[in-house]
């Protein structure tokens, strides 16, 4: 990487130097009247040093650090070190001319320190654009780098949130859920092996979840089905469950263990509350745009009631991380005892 950006830098520093060079030819073979045998020779020498200036310039400036200066600082410093280096680029080429006896005819009995001063405003202003090409190229090279930065961050950042959602199981349904299978050990010993095997294949789902961001619909609505006859151990006949599944859906990634959070809240604040229990309903369905997500419980969503919980939270949480503001999320009463929540996956981004 660094050598190809070496190669990149001295590319342009012989491509920039050399198309000046083709400038000077072009006006010189079009509007000289005079041959002068020695305009080839000093245009080869100017761009010579013009090159090795430029370069010890670049030099000057990183060893000096003056890209870690304010910005009020760092343009006087910038200039200053261009006119010092244009005075030294003018003073050396007018003695190396002279001294190669390559010097334009018309300045040959020219005093030394005014033909230098008069070369100096030429020097500097190439170095002076040489050095606005040079910062320029940093900035932007920087606000890049800067960029990706922020975007590895905020991408680091997001994978972090999400592993912190997705880790989140509700350990009381953990402690349950065992209490529920103890139960059964000697009263139905099949039926506590079939609910171990349930168990197991919750926590092995949960611990997957922080592998991936999505999950396919089908095996999700399997999570959730283990989930629910757990569940159903500890509720029995208080617990219904109606699925309402388009087989289209069950290909289509959803957030793991998104449904089964949102489940494990509808029979918390729900089912559980209620004496004779009650039902919960999963439609998952293809709506125009989105994959439309819906559970249905039996209670009563108070207005006093905190909609905030880490479950729900959670669940917004996460559609915002992994689509912004194309999902949707709603909770409502839809009657006097029936709670729905509702959840919109664009399909653009499956």
């Amino acid at each position: 990487m660094f050598q190809k950006k070496y190669f990149v830098y001295w590319l342009c520093q012989v491509g920039g130097w050399g198309l000046l060079g083709l400038v000077y030819i072009f006006f010189h073979v079009t509007l000289s009247q005079k041959h002068d045998p020695n305009f080839f020779p000093n245009l080869l020498l100017f761009l010579t040093e013009g090159i090795f200036f430029s370069h010890l310039m670049r030099l000057i400036i990183k060893g000096l650090g003056l890209f870690k200066l304010a910005m009020p600082r760092q343009i006087p410093a910038l200039f200053v070190t261009i006119f010092t280096m244009a005075f030294v680029f003018s003073a050396v080429d007018v003695m190396l001319t002279k001294f190669l006896s390559i010097d334009e005819p018309m300045v040959k009995n020219e005093n030394l320190i005014s033909e230098i001063v008069r070369n100096w405003f030429g020097t500097g202003l190439f170095l002076t654009i040489w050095g606005l090409i040079y910062f320029t190229y940093h900035y932007v090279m920087m606000s890049r780098n800067d960029q990706l930065d922020k975007i590895k961050l905020e991408s680091l950042l997001k994978e972090m949130q999400l592993k912190t959602i997705k880790s989140h199981i509700n350990p009381h349904f953990i402690f349950n859920a065992l209490n529920s299978i103890r139960a059964l050990v000697d009263e139905n010993p099949a039926r506590a092996r079939t609910a171990i095997t349930e168990l197991s294949n919750i926590l092995r789902s949960s611990l997957q979840a922080e592998k991936v961001e999505v999950t396919p619909m089908e095996k999700e609505l399997a999570l959730i089905k283990d989930y629910l006859e757990l569940e159903h151990i500890r509720f029995e006949s208080r617990l219904r469950v109606k699925y309402c599944i388009d087989e289209i859906t069950l290909d289509m990634p959803v957030p793991p263990m998104m449904l089964q959070t949102l489940v494990e809240n509808a029979i918390k604040h729900g089912i559980s509350k209620q004496i004779d229990g009650g039902l919960i309903h999963i439609t998952s369905v293809a709506n125009d745009d989105y994959h439309e997500l819906t559970i249905q419980n039996t209670g009563h969503l108070a207005s006093s009631c905190n909609p905030d919980g880490f479950g729900l939270e959670s669940t917004q949480s996460r559609l915002k991380l992994l689509y912004g503001d194309k999902a949707g999320f709603a909770i409502k009463n839809i009657d006097d005892n029936m709670v729905e929540v509702k959840v919109l996956i664009p399909l653009s981004a499956n």
